[in-house]
């Protein structure tokens, strides 16, 4: 049995409005006049995503790239990043801020490389699939025909 007041329908479509509009669930709550964790829990039921990181909880989650960057765009970012960091009067910021833009970059390039590999390996192995397919084709065609006329031979 729910312990608080019931959801309106108007409740609920403001809720999905609110998380389609990647608002802060704390801000949602707000708005609703619930508690967070009666949003949080109303989003779960109704299936809408909610991310919680380090005890905050937000509706937002990270944009994914339709085309994975390129060696050289990552490389470029690096690059950046590196330049960045060689002025003079950084605050302590922004420094952790490229710091963490060379450590993504390194990382990036890692996992690009294995990414690679694994696309390569998908791709020989279709190859494969399709000459063995083909080769079992051909194996079949190939096949001797049994004589139906040494199959059935008559009664005396």
């Amino acid at each position: 049995m729910p312990k608080g007041k019931p959801w309106t329908a108007e409740e609920e479509a403001k809720l999905k409005a609110l998380v389609q509009a990647d608002e802060n669930v704390e801000k949602i709550a707000a708005q609703l006049g619930r508690r967070k964790e009666a949003v949080l829990m109303k989003c779960k039921r109704l299936g809408l995503k909610v991310v919680v990181t380090n005890g905050y909880s937000t509706t937002t989650s990270i944009p994914l790239p339709a085309e994975l960057p390129s060696p050289e765009e990552a490389l470029k970012m690096l690059a950046g990043a590196l330049k960045a960091a060689t002025q003079p009067g950084l605050d302590k910021v922004e420094v952790q801020r490229l710091q963490v833009v060379a450590t993504l970059a390194r990382t990036y390039d890692h996992l690009l490389a294995n990414y690679v590999r694994y696309r390569d390996i998908e791709t020989k192995l279709v190859e494969l699939e399709k000459k063995y397919a083909q080769l079992a084709e051909k194996a079949k065609g190939d096949a001797p025909k049994p004589n139906t006329a040494q199959m059935v031979q008559p009664s005396t």
